[in-house]
């Protein structure tokens, strides 16, 4: 038997192996990233933080300062359908959640601006959701809940005063109600009522989508049945381009989600037919859509899990820095998403 010190010394050179391994990996995965045409992982950035519009990042800085005249000059404008105008809300609305004096201001001097009402919705939506936490409801504490409930009726008086203020023609007041649909656990009978207003007003509004599948996932007030009959019907009547086909992905990934068995279904002729179409309409999208980024994640994340990763790198390289798709939603988006683009890469060379 050999001798204690000679079984610790080894254990020691075996940890001391495994950790010069790893980060030998990871020193790896940091040059592949560069030599695949992609930035490296510590340039990343959440999709939709970072505003790639000088002009949006002129006004967010300039409302940061505490002028909000910038901000609604941009917001005002009116290039671009109703879901562009409406992803240009967003980071407004984020930083109107943690810092609103700028938007107090403007609504002090323009009371009868409809932008202004609708980043006043978006603001109070986005500051109850993270006082609820993203956690399942059985997790969420009395004091979240309460907090929760109390900020978002004030987001569906806010998202009132905004309808009143909006040209009658404008489906994004009403999308914005949404996320105040789910939280106040609004029948489907009034969800449908919701959403027939926003389809009225704007057909294929690739925001007000995103949340409807939401709306009708097993894990709101839906089931799989509901969610993929939605995103079926929603695709069946969008034109090429619309990027509505990639509803399916986010489908089959919420699926999965709650039945890790499910799994097999990403090898199977239904999704490599959804992931397919949805190569389609990418390829047919304007540039400039809002959902491009956001696409371009779902569709490489279907291609790797579908056994066809080389194919995955084209779409990390034209995502950039932003980080999207599922791994948004990951304790650290970052690490999973860099280690997808490897594989990708890998797969490629």
């Amino acid at each position: 038997m050999p001798h204690p010190f000679v079984i610790v010394t080894l254990l020691v050179l075996v940890i001391r192996l495994g950790l010069w391994l790893n980060k030998q990996r990871k020193a790896d995965a940091g040059r592949e990233a560069p030599a695949a045409g992609l930035v490296s992982r510590s340039e990343l950035v959440e999709v939709g933080s970072e505003p790639t519009d000088p002009a949006a990042r002129a006004a967010l800085d300039a409302a940061r300062a505490g002028d909000w005249r910038p901000a609604a000059a941009y917001l005002s404008g009116d290039e671009g359908d109703w879901s562009a105008r409406y992803a240009r809300m967003n980071p407004f609305g984020e930083l109107a959640a943690t810092d609103d004096l700028w938007l107090w201001q403007w609504r002090k001097e323009q009371p009868d601006s409809p932008e202004a009402a609708l980043v006043h919705t978006c603001a109070l939506v986005k500051r109850a959701w993270e006082i609820r936490t993203g956690q399942y409801a059985s997790e969420v504490t009395r004091e979240q809940a309460t907090g929760f409930h109390q900020v978002l009726q004030e987001a569906a008086e806010a998202s009132h005063e905004a309808i009143r203020l909006a040209p009658a023609d404008d489906p994004n007041p009403w999308a914005a109600q949404q996320a105040i649909a789910m939280g106040q656990g609004w029948s489907r009978e009034r969800y449908r009522e919701l959403w027939a207003e926003i389809v009225a007003r704007e057909p294929h509004h690739f925001g007000a989508h995103t949340a409807a599948l939401q709306y009708w996932c097993a894990k709101w007030r839906g089931s799989d049945a509901l969610m993929h009959g939605f995103a079926d019907e929603a695709i069946a009547g969008a034109p090429a381009g619309s990027l509505l086909t990639v509803l399916k992905l986010r489908a089959y990934w919420e699926q999965v989600l709650r039945d890790k068995s499910a799994a097999t279904l990403y090898r199977s002729a239904e999704f490599t037919a959804a992931l397919d179409a949805a190569l389609a309409d990418l390829a047919a999208a304007d540039p400039a859509h809002p959902g491009t980024v956001p696409s371009r994640g779902w569709i490489a994340h279907g291609l790797i899990e579908n056994g066809r990763p080389a194919q995955a790198l084209e779409l990390f390289r034209g995502m950039g820095r932003e980080i999207a798709g599922p791994w948004i939603y990951y304790g650290n988006p970052a690490a999973v998403f860099d280690a997808a683009r490897t594989k990708a890469a890998r797969a490629a060379a």
